[in-house]
């Protein structure tokens, strides 16, 4: 999506440093911000406008995170939804996205982190859209990106298909991958054994797991090889 279209942005935080920062952020990238301190308001906002990206704060005041979210996904006109939250472990972002958030911001984050994720989200096909939007249409298309180089969009793509089925362990082997290629080893394990808490006998997650733990040499297992 470009700068012209102006795309909305409803940003659900309490914190007024961080709403100061997402505003500082995405609006000189032409982006029309609007914010909320509560899921109240959040909510009540959503309701009376379209907003084509929700960035939403998982501890709130009052409502939380957590039940915004679902009540999001609730409604006939759905906006696309990345959650921001100090609380950033695999575990919550395996959550957030059964419940239909697209991505998960860790806080403190970096600028440049924040417009990218942005970016990528806005520029997905809405689900339903797209032809290939089921999971292993996902998963084939983060795999694709990757041999391209293009492994941000790949990391988009894996999320996304994690998003669709979330019990399933391929995309977050890739996540792990993609980590892993990028030098992220710590964050690589992370996702390795989210995986292997999906399907603890999935062999790519266990052999990359095994090979960055022994800091053993050996191929690095994107699955279906």
């Amino acid at each position: 999506m470009s700068k012209q279209t102006k795309a909305k942005i409803l940003v659900i935080d309490d914190e007024k440093n961080i709403l100061f920062t997402v505003r500082q952020t995405l609006e000189p990238q032409g982006y029309e911000v609007h914010t909320a301190t509560t899921g109240e308001e959040g909510l009540r906002m959503a309701a009376e406008e379209n907003f084509d990206l929700v960035l939403l704060d998982l501890k709130l005041p009052g409502i939380d995170g957590v039940e915004v979210l679902r009540q999001l996904e609730q409604r006939p006109r759905r906006s696309q939804v990345i959650v921001i939250s100090a609380f950033g472990t695999v575990t919550n972002a395996v959550e957030v996205m059964k419940l239909g958030a697209l991505d998960f911001i860790e806080k403190p984050f970096a600028p440049r982190e924040l417009r990218d994720a942005v970016r990528k989200v806005l520029s997905r096909p809405r689900q339903g859209t797209d032809p290939g939007n089921d999971y292993n249409g996902w998963i084939a298309l983060s795999k694709r990106c990757a041999a391209e180089g293009q492994l941000g969009n790949a990391m988009a793509h894996a999320k996304h298909a994690a998003g669709l089925e979330p019990d399933r362990p391929e995309a977050f082997n890739l996540l792990g991958a993609y980590c892993e290629m990028q030098g992220k080893t710590i964050e690589a394990q992370k996702y390795y054994r989210a995986a292997l808490e999906l399907n603890p006998g999935y062999l790519p997650s266990q052999t990359n797991l095994n090979r960055l733990v022994m800091k053993k040499s050996g191929p690095l297992l994107l699955g279906q090889e």
